[in-house]
């Protein structure tokens, strides 16, 4: 049985080869590359399903890969930051990280964040193929968003935002609800990570300064208006 590639990127290689033979036990494959640019140079090849990023990097700093991968790629990326750097982790987000892990880490916790986000692309791959709200379609086999004639290109975690507001149209979705789909984790006291991605997504998705796709339910959450009220699904 063939092993799911990942990449990680990342200076330390005691780090490196610690998880590789943790990851080997789980059905992992590990590369490492050890500088940013050969790691941006190897994630954009699109052989790997997901890749882990430290922040700090020599020569090419994390922030600075995560940026020019997103330009080429949707892969899944997992950033490892510094406990506490608060700042790092936000950039990041914005950037289109996927999901964060502070230094130290446990390497369970690491195994459990890895298989969440290629569990969910995995159920929306079985799912119906295309669903759509008003003019917004969103093909879940591909992973591609239209609006109306116009493709949009979106990190991981907003597509499965933007996918969890599709299929709700008009209800009104709360912040711990978005954080479990899009996160499959529970929304942590001071954790505003979902709202970063719905502040991109709503920058993505654009407007004509009077149509607010994605209204903020003060108190309660956040809930898309289709500009049509009608909601399908193709299989």
């Amino acid at each position: 049985m063939s092993r799911v590639p990942i990449l990680i990127i990342d200076d330390d290689k005691s780090l490196c080869a610690l998880l590789s033979d943790r990851l080997e036990a789980e059905g992992f494959h590990l590369t490492a590359a050890h500088d940013g640019r050969r790691g941006l140079e190897s994630a954009a090849t699109g052989a790997f399903a997901l890749v882990i990023l430290d922040v700090m990097l020599p020569g090419l700093g994390g922030l600075e890969v995560l940026r020019a991968l997103r330009a080429a790629s949707t892969v899944p990326v997992l950033m490892l930051t510094a406990r506490g750097d608060d700042v790092d982790r936000i950039i990041g987000l914005e950037y289109g990280a996927d999901d964060y892990l502070a230094k130290p880490f446990n390497t369970r916790e690491l195994v459990a964040r890895i298989k969440a986000v290629l569990r969910r692309l995995d159920e929306r791959r079985a799912g119906p193929k295309r669903l759509s709200a008003g003019d917004i379609s969103v093909d879940v086999e591909s992973r591609e968003v239209w609006i109306g004639s116009q493709s949009l290109r979106l990190t991981t975690l907003e597509f499965a935002i933007l996918e969890a507001f599709v299929r709700n149209a008009g209800r009104i979705l709360t912040r711990d609800f978005l954080t479990n789909v899009a996160m499959g984790r529970g929304l942590g006291a001071f954790d505003r990570s979902v709202d970063v991605h719905i502040s991109n997504l709503r920058k993505k998705l654009g407007g004509d300064g009077e149509f607010e796709r994605i209204k903020t339910v003060r108190g309660n959450g956040y809930m898309l208006i289709p500009r049509r009220t009608t909601v399908r699904a193709e299989a």
